[in-house]
Parts: structure tokens; C-alpha cells; sequence
């Protein structure tokens, strides 16, 4: 009986931790199965599919990345980081929802607890775009000589 209720625990704080790492994932995995369902859909093959779906997936983590972390817009950044945190809140929201339905929580408390759960799990992802893209102006200090082309960069 112990031995259960302490493998039970320590398969929910698993399920967690994989969560919230996958939370950035969750926009690029929607692109990803919407584009190879597509493609599957449209008898192209399973293998082409899922190719597609693949490159598709990586391409939406890799644009966003580069765009979060060349632009210096507050707005747009805020816009990048909201289209990433977004789909992580639903996915954070159902997950957590599913989770304490199975604890066996009234509705109202689990409506409480997956609200909370999302907003975390929003935040996370907000979290992790960012400090993928790295902090800003990151690129001055791997090319410290493209201040050097300004005029009068070394005059101080």
C-alpha cells in the first residue's frame, strides 16, 4: 500500500516535470499534426507526412525563436511570447483539469486548480521562449565589432 502511494507520487511529479518542459512545444507540435494530417489527408503517404509535419514543427520553434530574440519591439515580443504561451495554457489547463478529476475533486475545485495550472504552465512557456532566444542584444557580445562600425564608437 505504501509502495503504491509513493509510486503513484512519484509518477504524477513525472508527469508534471514533462509538462512543463514540453510547455514550448506546444504551438510548434499543433503546427506540426496540423500540417502532416493535412498532407496525410491528401494522400501524399505516411512517410511524406510525416516528414512534413516534422519540418513544419521546426521550422514554427526556429522562426519564433529568431524572431523573439532579433526583435527589440516590446509589442512584437510580447505578441511572439503570447502566440507560444497560449496553446501551452490549454494544453497546461486540460492536463491539470484531467489530473484532479482523477483525484476525484469537486468541479468547482477542479475548474480552480486546472485555472491555476494553465496560467502556470502559460507562464512557463513564456519563461522558455524567452531564455531560448537568449537575452537581448546577446549578438553584440559574440560580434563585438559591429559597434566598432559605427562613427565615434571609440570615442568615450
Amino acid at each position: 500500500m505504501i509502495l503504491s502511494a509513493l509510486l503513484s507520487i512519484i509518477g504524477l511529479g513525472v508527469l508534471v516535470y514533462v509538462l512543463f518542459s514540453l510547455a514550448v512545444y506546444a504551438l510548434p507540435f499543433f503546427v506540426a499534426m496540423t500540417v502532416g494530417l493535412y498532407f496525410y489527408g491528401t494522400e501524399t503517404g505516411l512517410i511524406v507526412a510525416i516528414l512534413v509535419g516534422l519540418f513544419a514543427g521546426v521550422f514554427t520553434l526556429l522562426i519564433g525563436q529568431v524572431v523573439f530574440a532579433k526583435v527589440q519591439s516590446v509589442p512584437i515580443r510580447l505578441a511572439i511570447g503570447a502566440l507560444y504561451a497560449a496553446p501551452a495554457s490549454v494544453a497546461g489547463f486540460s492536463a491539470i483539469r484531467g489530473l484532479s478529476e482523477i483525484g476525484g475533486a469537486s468541479e468547482s475545485w477542479t475548474l480552480v486548480f486546472a485555472i491555476i495550472g494553465g496560467v502556470i504552465v502559460a507562464g512557463t512557456a513564456w519563461v522558455r521562449i524567452a531564455s531560448l532566444a537568449g537575452p537581448p542584444g546577446a549578438d553584440d557580445v559574440l560580434h563585438p565589432k559591429a559597434h566598432q562600425s559605427a562613427p565615434f564608437a571609440n570615442d568615450r
